[in-house]
């Protein structure tokens, strides 16, 4: 992939991202506090773990992308984890570091968006197409936990069309 490709690639994954962020901001506000434990079957995560997940992973993913490797602190992830007391402070978090940090990629230089990044040893890409696996990571447990908030007494948001609770 060349510089030029793997910026075309990075402006249209960040912008997608950038709109992923906004649907994943509804469903996240939409996890009551009162309902962070639930959870549909023993083997799921809780809403609240689910939530925290979404939140942190998403950051996660778009630092290592900015780092160009990937690698994981236990104890930092530990501590942002115990940083979050409500649903909306998990919310707080993803919009403020979010887009920060989609803006640090759009300014990331063609070369280091093109470089080969191992994604621990089990994939060897060019940097800028983890803002895929990214996004579908992100897309993935979102959905995950849109499917627990009626169950959990919660409405749904519109998120790609209308919902029973949200018109568009």
């Amino acid at each position: 992939m060349t510089p030029e490709q793997a910026t075309f690639l990075a402006t249209q994954f960040a912008d997608l991202m950038t709109r992923e962020a906004r649907t994943t901001a509804k469903v996240l506000r939409a996890v009551p506090d009162s309902g962070r434990d639930y959870r549909p079957d023993p083997r799921s995560r809780s809403a609240w773990e689910l939530a925290t997940h979404i939140a942190q992973s998403d950051v996660w993913f778009l630092d290592c992308i900015i780092a160009g490797a990937f690698a994981s602190d236990g104890a930092k992830g530990k501590a942002l984890l115990d940083s979050f007391a409500t649903i909306a402070d998990v919310v707080a978090f993803h919009e403020r570091e979010v887009p920060a940090r989609l803006a640090a990629v759009r300014a990331m230089s063609g070369e280091a968006l093109a470089a080969s990044v191992s994604f621990f040893g089990m994939i060897e890409a060019p940097n800028a197409t983890y803002l895929g696996l990214a996004n579908n990571h992100g897309i993935h447990h979102r959905g995950q936990l849109a499917a627990y908030l009626r169950a959990m007494g919660s409405t749904v948001p519109a998120l790609y069309g209308e919902s029973a609770d949200e018109k568009m």
